[in-house]
Formats: C-alpha cells, sequence, structure tokens
C-alpha cells in the first residue's frame, strides 16, 4: 500500500514539474516588442525571416523588403530611428481570432531632419508547422508616411544663396548677381575668321574654343559655353554678340560694384581647392561650391556661407503627379554684413590717388569706425573669382606697382606725420611748453661732438627764431623735435609711444601689421631717439593706425578700437587719458596753421577748413645717400571732424614734396561731397 501511494505521488510530481516547464506563448505584445527592437536596429533580415505575416512576405520579397529599406536609409541617411507604441489596457485581452491592433510612434532622423509619424500596426495569429504567433502586418508606409507599393522616393537640394557685403549706408560691396556666360552656337558659327577675333577678346586660345566644340555632347544648335564675363563687361559683350553665332546666356555670379577701389578690402570667392575641401570635409563642403578666398570674403566666411536645405518626397507612378513632400529642412541663406565703411569715401580716395602706389584710411574720431581702407593700385576680385589665367597673374605679381600687394595692411616709416604724436607727448608729461621758442640756426644740428658725423637735418632753415611748436609744426622743424626728444629722455619718448599703441597688435577685424618704435623696441642711441621723433629711424607705422592716433587731438585724448562691421561695439576704449583737453586744443589750432601758413597749401580749401600734418619718409638705398621718399598727410575737417584721413604715397621725390599727397586728399574730399 505504501509503495502505490509513493508512485501516486512521484508521477504527480512529474506531471507538476512537466507542466511548470512548458513555455508559455507570446503575447502579441512581446512580439510587437521584439518586432520592435529588431526594427530599431535595422536589422530587417530577422524581421523580414521571422515576424512579417505570409500575407506581407507573400506582397512583399526580401530583395524589396531589406534591400530597399537598406537603400532608402543609406541614401536618406536615415538614423536614430525610436519606436513607441501605446500600451492597451490592463484589462484588455488579444483573442487569437482577431487581430491585435497598436498605435506606434515613429521617430528618426533624416537628411532633411527629424520625421515623426503614427501608424496602425496589426499583429496577426498565425500557425505555421504545428507552431504558432503573432506575427506583422507591413506595407512600404512603414518606412516613410504616405509611400505606396510603386511609388518612388527622391531627394533634392534647395538651394541657399550666400550672404552679401554692404557699406554703412546699404550700398553693395560684395553682392549676389548675374553675369553673361558667352558662348557658341556651332550651326550659327560659320565665319572660321571669328575664332580669331573671340579668342583675342576673351583672351582664351583657339584651341580651346576648338575642344570645347568638339565634345562629345554638342550639337548644332546647342549652346556651347566658353567664358563668364562679369556685369561691368558689357561692352565686350556686345562686341562680341555681334559676331554671327556668338551669344550669351544670363549667369549667377557674385559682383563687386566698387571693383579696385574695395578689392583688398572685399577680396573674392573662389572655387573650393582640394586641400580645403579635405580640411573642411566636416563642415558640408563639397567640390562645387564656392568659397572666400581673400578679405572679408575669407574672415566672414562662416557668416556669409548659406547652408543648403534638403526636401525628401514621394512621387506617385503616375503622369504629371505632384510630389508630395515627407520631410523638409529649409535653406539657410548666408547673412547680409554692413561694414562701416563708406563706399563713396572709399572710392573718392582710391580715385584721387590716381593709381600710385600707396594706403589711405579714414576713421570716424568719435566712434572709431573704420571708414575707407585703400590700397593702391589693386585688381578686379571678378576676375580672380572667375578663375585668373597664370600668365594674366603672372603679369599682376611682376608688376613693379605690385597690385596684389595690400599696402593698408603693412606699416611704415611715418616722417614727420607723427611729430603731433611727440609734441603730445612731450606737452603731456610738462617737458614741452608749446610757448616756448628754441634758438635754432642753421641747416642741421648735432648735439656735441659725440655724434660723430650724425647730424639732423631740417628742410626750412628759414623759419624764424624762436621757434615754438606752432612754428615747429608749420616748418615741420626735424631739429626742434629732435630736441624735445632728447629732453624727455629715450625711456620716457617710449613710454610715451607706447601708450599710443606703439609695439602692440591692433585690436581689428583684419590681420594688420602693428606698429613699431624701432626693431627691438627699445632706442640705443642719442641719434636714434632724435630720428624716432620725427618718425625715422626704425619706426614704422600702420596707416589706420596713424590715423586712429589723431582721434586723441579731436577728442580730447581718446583712441578707440578701429572698427569694421557695423554690428560691432563703437565706441570702445582703447587708448585713455592720452593728453588734457587743454592740450588737445592746442594742436587742433596748430594743425589748421599747418595747412593755412604752412606747406600743405593744396589742402587749403576755401569751402573745408582742413586742418592736418604732411610728413616726408626717406628711405635711403643700401649704401647710398639717395633713395626714394614717402609722403604722408593726415587730415580731418576742423569745423566738422566726422572723418580723420590718412594717406601715404611711395616714391613721391619728383613730385614737391607731400603736399602732392595733400593736394589727393584734398581732391577726394572734394569728390566726396560733390557726390
Amino acid at each position: 500500500m505504501k509503495k502505490r501511494w509513493t508512485f501516486a505521488l512521484s508521477f504527480l510530481l512529474i506531471w507538476i514539474v512537466a507542466g511548470c516547464s512548458k513555455e508559455e506563448p507570446a503575447t502579441a505584445e512581446d512580439r510587437l516588442q521584439e518586432y520592435v527592437a529588431l526594427w530599431e536596429k535595422s536589422d530587417f533580415i530577422n524581421m523580414h525571416n521571422n515576424y512579417l505575416t505570409e500575407e506581407t512576405t507573400a506582397a512583399f520579397n526580401s530583395e524589396y523588403f531589406i534591400d530597399r529599406q537598406e537603400k532608402l536609409y543609406t541614401d536618406l541617411e536615415i538614423e536614430n530611428v525610436k519606436i513607441t507604441y501605446e500600451a492597451p489596457p490592463e484589462e484588455k485581452e488579444f483573442v487569437i481570432e482577431e487581430p491585435a491592433t497598436f498605435i506606434i510612434h515613429i521617430s528618426m532622423n533624416t537628411a532633411a531632419g527629424p520625421l515623426k509619424f503614427d501608424k496602425e500596426l496589426r499583429m496577426i495569429h498565425e500557425i505555421r508547422e504545428e507552431q504558432e504567433n503573432w506575427f506583422a502586418e507591413w506595407d512600404p508606409s512603414f518606412i516613410l508616411p504616405g509611400l505606396g507599393t510603386k511609388d518612388t522616393v527622391g531627394i533634392s537640394t534647395i538651394s541657399s544663396k550666400r550672404g552679401e557685403i554692404v557699406d554703412r549706408n546699404g550700398l553693395p560691396i560684395a553682392v549676389n548677381g548675374a553675369g553673361y556666360e558667352i558662348g557658341i552656337v556651332p550651326e550659327r558659327f560659320t565665319d572660321s575668321s571669328s575664332k580669331k577675333t573671340v579668342s583675342d577678346l576673351l583672351g582664351v586660345s583657339t584651341e580651346y574654343i576648338d575642344k570645347q566644340l568638339n565634345q562629345s555632347w554638342v550639337k548644332p544648335n546647342y549652346f556651347v559655353p566658353l567664358k563668364v564675363l562679369s556685369n561691368t563687361k558689357k561692352e565686350l559683350v556686345e562686341r562680341l554678340i555681334e559676331l554671327p553665332g556668338v551669344t550669351y546666356q544670363k549667369s549667377e555670379m557674385r559682383e563687386y560694384p566698387f571693383g579696385e577701389a574695395l578689392a583688398h578690402v572685399s577680396g573674392y570667392v573662389g572655387k573650393i581647392t582640394t586641400e580645403q575641401l579635405e580640411k573642411l570635409a566636416d563642415e558640408g563642403y563639397t567640390e562645387t561650391d564656392l568659397i572666400g578666398r581673400q578679405g572679408m570674403e575669407r574672415v566672414l566666411e562662416d557668416r556669409l556661407r548659406g547652408h543648403d536645405g534638403i526636401r525628401i518626397y514621394i512621387k506617385e507612378p503616375v503622369t504629371g503627379a505632384t510630389p508630395i513632400t515627407i520631410v523638409e529642412k529649409p535653406a539657410q541663406d548666408g547673412e547680409v554684413i554692413s561694414l562701416t565703411i563708406d563706399a563713396k569715401l572709399q572710392k573718392s580716395l582710391f580715385d584721387s590717388m590716381k593709381g600710385r602706389a600707396g594706403t589711405s584710411a579714414a576713421v570716424d574720431p568719435q566712434t572709431g569706425e573704420t571708414l575707407a581702407l585703400v590700397s593702391s593700385p589693386s585688381f578686379d576680385p571678378t576676375e580672380f573669382m572667375l578663375g585668373v589665367s597664370s600668365a594674366r597673374y603672372n603679369e599682376m605679381a611682376e608688376n613693379p606697382l605690385k597690385p596684389l600687394f595690400n599696402r593698408y595692411a603693412a606699416s611704415y616709416a611715418p616722417g614727420s606725420s607723427l611729430k603731433p604724436i611727440t609734441a603730445a607727448i612731450g606737452m603731456e608729461i610738462g617737458n614741452l611748453n608749446p610757448e616756448e621758442g628754441l634758438s635754432i640756426t642753421g641747416r642741421t644740428w648735432q648735439k656735441d661732438a659725440s655724434w660723430g658725423n650724425y647730424r639732423v637735418s631740417r628742410l626750412h632753415p628759414e623759419a624764424p627764431n624762436p621757434i615754438n611748436l606752432n612754428n615747429a609744426l608749420i616748418y615741420s622743424d626735424n631739429i626742434y623735435f629732435a630736441q624735445q626728444a632728447l629732453a624727455m629722455g629715450r625711456q620716457t619718448f617710449i613710454d610715451g609711444l607706447t601708450r599710443y599703441g606703439f609695439g602692440e597688435d591692433i585690436p581689428f577685424v583684419l590681420n594688420i601689421a602693428s606698429s613699431q618704435i624701432s626693431n627691438d623696441g627699445k632706442i640705443s642711441s642719442e641719434g636714434q631717439l632724435a630720428d624716432t621723433s620725427f618718425g625715422q629711424g626704425q619706426m614704422l607705422t600702420n596707416i589706420l593706425h596713424l590715423a586712429t592716433m589723431y582721434e586723441a587731438f579731436v577728442n580730447g585724448g581718446t583712441m578707440y578700437k578701429p572698427t569694421l562691421l557695423l554690428d560691432e561695439q563703437h565706441g570702445e576704449v582703447w587708448k585713455d587719458g592720452l593728453l588734457s583737453k587743454d592740450n588737445a586744443a592746442v594742436i587742433r589750432s596748430n594743425l589748421r596753421d599747418v595747412v593755412v601758413k604752412g606747406f600743405a597749401q593744396s589742402a587749403n580749401l576755401p569751402n573745408i577748413a582742413l586742418a592736418g600734418k604732411t610728413g616726408t619718409a626717406e628711405l635711403k638705398a643700401a649704401g647710398t645717400d639717395r633713395g626714394h621718399e614717402n609722403g604722408f598727410f593726415v587730415a580731418y575737417d576742423s569745423e566738422n571732424p566726422t572723418q580723420i584721413i590718412a594717406m601715404m604715397i611711395e616714391g613721391i621725390e619728383n613730385d614737391g614734396g607731400s603736399d602732392f599727397v595733400a593736394a589727393m586728399v584734398a581732391d577726394a574730399l572734394t569728390m566726396y561731397r560733390g557726390q
């Protein structure tokens, strides 16, 4: 009896264990979760082979389901796919005889931006090979909303526009415009002599023309492009299209309306180079993009560059069907950036220089805004944008006037244009009394015999004694300023120049050379001290810095940080307390007398009360006592000092002195105010 009970109990335990170990069938929600996990991992193979209904796999083979989805995910840059679903109520029970329906929320990132959509997904209970489970119904609309079986998916670029550069008054400096694409229609280009004419006018070889006409795609009635010309070449275009078979098409291109006058400021755009493309590969540039190559086009590239938009769309297989946009990232145009430059003043200064080698700058003395930055001679930025030939580039590079050299970014010996600074330093420390006169005789002077052969020379020994500051500036007396600097001492003078910004980087958006007291920042002898006092020796000054230093005379002792972008903070103090208002008034009065009574008579205009200082820097050739001279003039309207203009012209030794430069400044202001 006991054995029977033992056997029965053992059987019962085996039955219980067997019953407990039997795997519970997966629920519809379990299968949905597994399916979603595979979907989020883009495991289309497993999804297709193990989780789709029989009807779905019959309708969509592996090539359609797997290969097409993989290709679309790649082409559309689909990633970070996330699927959530609305959980059914706890009391909800799915019966195998009916579909289990879930609302799912699909989100993903695409090349055109994020995409979200909802779908109804049905899980169907099916028995396969004596095994039963839940399987998902599927159609292409689970890839993209609304996608049909025979629909095509497209992706297109929405072009952006490069930002534009304008001057302070909104005048165009670098803008999006149109040019002329010159070309030939072969069937009408029948006069063989015209080929040489086109070659000469366009600056291309006849071999190049033949190469273009012999391309495989060319047909007799096709337009065959040869070269793009800017809008400024309208007369050339008219000459070209007079030739039978030569015509043009309008072509989008960058325009630089002020051309050479603003070329060194504006710079230009050009096709991105291979090296640049490799460096900027992660920033979305392509081999067809244009990029800023020089000037503000390069400095402002990040702000000017537009970012193309992308559109993903579906098109039904019906003639004339309108594509349906699924997701779109709008194009983002570049900024319109305003410079502080006054383009009309800039052009007036450039034109007044008449192609002579030199530079000029203009600033607003109350704000530090840069009103003009000129380098002369210059170049046509459009020529470089369109692709300058090596022969043309070599021609400009070998030009002795160096039109490609940016002179406003360099520094030069300022000559006597520095003397007001020397005077201000001496006055402010109490060493120089402007009313006290010095007795100076003769053309040359030296402190004592310890100077050896070195002597300070002056141009006007006829200057009447005693020579005070007013006479010293009117007659630009080197000896007076040398003696004042010696009285200050080397270190005191160095400290004074340092307070005006010598020896430090100029805070400016463009890279420009700093001004230096000497090569090593020191003054090693009394002779060098004397030379430095009137802007010679090893002293070098940037033209923008020179104009900025004169701000202290106009506004009572302050120099402002020079600005070039209109959205920068203006009126930010760079140097303050340089001289008292009384001392500044003395300097201003004397600078007006320099024009009225001195040797800048060309600037003594009847309708503009200019004040200023000329300067001549003698640059001797190595091993000789002769060289060439650079002439300076720094000036402002003493009655309405809204601009300080500094100009330097190279090689004026045969032009009668710095009054030659004063005349150019006067001409520029006359032109500017007459516009």
